[in-house]
């Protein structure tokens, strides 16, 4: 029970499991969990849990790669899931609306809303598969840090890319 508990986890619920395009898939459940995220707490409480769940991440992407016997497979998806949010972050404290976080990524209201989640999801899977310095090496790190290093360094270059980005459009 506590295996299939973890591969689900890791899986993205099943996410990973997709024939074509499993980190995409992952990465829109990123969305999901990012929106969860904004709508239940304030800036402070979302870093936190971010930082909680990365922890909680290489944890369960540890066990994963044990149980699978394989060294970060393109199943596990929990790493794309967890990062986005980081992603998420640089374009909600560029846009002028960063009080509200939600409002700047999923809002059909507004511009920075309208462009958000797909510029989003576009950038941090252009640095996820291009995976330029460091994002390239961080993957040797051991057992789950390098499952989930990748992906934290590609949401961090889509996440400054995302603010530069956001304070051009609506400094």
């Amino acid at each position: 029970m506590r295996e299939k508990i973890i591969l689900c986890l890791a899986l993205g619920l099943g996410a990973g499991r997709m024939p074509k395009a499993p980190g995409t898939c992952g990465s829109l459940l990123g969305l999901l969990w990012t929106a969860v995220l904004y709508s239940i707490s304030g800036f402070g409480w979302t870093l936190g849990i971010i930082g909680l769940s990365i922890l909680a991440g290489v944890w369960v992407c540890s066990q994963a790669e044990k149980i699978l016997k394989l060294r970060d497979p393109g199943c596990i998806v929990l790493d794309e899931i967890l990062a986005v949010p980081i992603a998420c972050l640089g374009w909600t404290l560029g846009c002028r609306q960063s009080q509200s976080g939600i409002a700047a990524v999923f809002s059909l209201e507004n511009w920075e809303g309208l462009l958000g989640a797909p510029a989003i999801l576009v950038l941090f899977r252009f640095f996820d598969i291009a995976k330029p310095w460091p994002v390239n090496i961080a993957q040797s790190l051991p057992k789950g840090w390098g499952v989930m290093a990748d992906d934290i360094l590609a949401a961090a270059y889509a996440g400054l890319f995302l603010f530069l980005l956001s304070r051009l459009l609506f400094g």
